[in-house]
């Protein structure tokens, strides 16, 4: 039997609360275990939710996609909860409630609970910059989202621990974000990713740059539609694929997203 891809993800979760009064349950590292589990692998998600009643469904929720949550924390008080609208097929946020997601710490069980995994997923608002040096020194291989979030203290905190760094960017043109994606790779990563939304995304590999587009689709929402691309991306790189084709797997998992309501 063949055996299947791991990839584990720690850090935030919470509620897309729509403002047509419709909720989801998302974040940046629990959206790709299971957009992991949709690709056919196995995954592990480790993070805070509340003792409200958002917090009861986000545990269900993410149990029912078939996700390990044996590691997950209830901590009294809210679970987080993101505003959001959709203007013009395009998701804009709004309010962040941080909820429990501020006393959320990695310990020791939970790094070696992750670090058994093939590949580690966090993100910027995780928590869990300050952990990476321990997850590297149990041999992790180690993904990070830095969302749009170019400038921000969190960037050189944890890049220096990051195999792969991925960055939404799509307000810069080709040549700014190639010499940006330069200045990141000479930081540490393997490879370092920007996604343009629908301009496609743009990798670095420390020899050569590669350029893919998108899958087109009827967009319905794009809430996701980011952390699908790192699912199918980092899973071909499990599989031992290159970067192009990993980059082709990024933008086929993403246009399945992008192609119904919510996160998934």
């Amino acid at each position: 039997m063949e055996r299947k891809i791991r990839i584990a993800a720690a850090g935030d979760n919470c509620v897309d609360a729509y403002s047509d009064g419709n909720a989801y349950p998302g974040g940046n590292p629990v959206n790709v275990a299971v957009y992991v589990k949709r690709l056919g692998g196995e995954s592990a998600y480790i993070g805070a939710v509340g003792t409200d009643s958002y917090g009861r469904i986000m545990l269900d929720a993410i149990a029912g996609k078939g996700v390990d949550i044996s590691r997950m924390k209830v901590l009294e008080g809210n679970t987080a909860v993101s505003h959001v609208e959709i203007i013009n097929g395009d998701r804009v946020f709004g309010e962040y409630d941080e909820g429990v997601m501020a006393e959320f710490k990695l310990n020791a069980e939970d790094i070696a609970f992750l670090a058994e995994y093939d590949m580690v997923v966090s993100g910027l608002w995780g928590m869990c910059e300050q952990e990476l040096p321990l997850l590297k020194e149990k041999g992790a291989t180690i993904a990070f989202d830095f969302a749009t979030k170019l400038d921000d203290p969190v960037v050189g905190i944890a890049i220096p621990y990051v195999d792969y760094g991925f960055f939404s960017i799509d307000d810069q043109g080709e040549e700014e974000i190639r010499a940006f994606l330069l200045e990141m790779h000479a930081k540490g990563p393997k490879v370092v990713v920007a996604t343009r939304g629908e301009a496609g995304s743009i990798a670095y590999d420390g020899r050569e740059f590669y350029t893919y587009g998108i899958v087109p689709v009827d967009v319905v929402d794009t809430m996701g539609a980011g952390d699908s691309f790192i699912a199918g991306f980092l899973y071909a790189v499990c599989e031992g694929k290159t970067v192009p084709e990993a980059m082709a797997a990024g933008a086929a998992n993403s246009s399945v997203t992008l192609s119904y309501a919510g996160a998934w």
